[in-house]
């Protein structure tokens, strides 16, 4: 179980003990199905012959999704209820077939919702390494989380010494 928006300290960094070595299949599968013919991802003698990097790059989208699920099992697993969004995505350096990639996660800000009392927003940012660690790939993720229990029902309760709202009757 992961934690709840409660649980995380702005600031704290996660070192994910999960790594993952990037195969031909996973590229080329997550290219054909997202259907992203470029040669850049699928070609290897058109990026033999005409490209700077002599090979196929990893799908940068495939390589997004996965140091954000690197990070899930760690951080957010069975509490977050959405992402809300990514920010700041950046791919500095070029991930290929055969690496292997390591993430850490840093918790960024975290607020409570002002319209969802059991739930806040979290942004957090993820940067994944090759086995060099070379920075492959980085971006910032806000997500709505839950909340702790506890720090919910106290967000729910009505302030002191307020009487009730009372319930509109519907009409007749």
């Amino acid at each position: 179980m992961g934690y709840y928006l409660d649980e995380l300290e702005v600031g704290r960094v996660f070192r994910h003990a999960i790594r993952r070595t990037v195969t031909e299949t996973d590229n080329l599968l997550f290219s054909t199905m997202t259907h992203n013919p470029a040669p850049l991802h699928i070609d290897h003698e058109y990026m033999r012959t005409q490209s700077e990097f002599g090979q196929p790059l990893v799908n940068s989208f495939f390589t997004l999704g996965l140091i954000v699920g690197l990070s899930i099992h760690e951080t957010t697993l069975g509490t977050t209820v959405a992402n809300l969004g990514l920010e700041d995505v950046r791919f500095p350096a070029p991930l290929f077939v055969g690496d292997t990639v390591h993430v850490e996660t840093q918790v960024i800000a975290s607020r409570p919702s002002r319209s969802r009392p059991t739930q806040g927003i979290l942004t957090l940012e993820h940067r994944g390494f090759n086995q060099h660690d070379v920075l492959i790939a980085t971006c910032r993720r806000n997500v709505l989380m839950l909340r702790a229990p506890a720090a919910a029902s106290v967000a729910k309760a009505p302030p002191a010494g307020s009487r009730p709202r009372r319930k509109r009757r519907s009409p007749r």
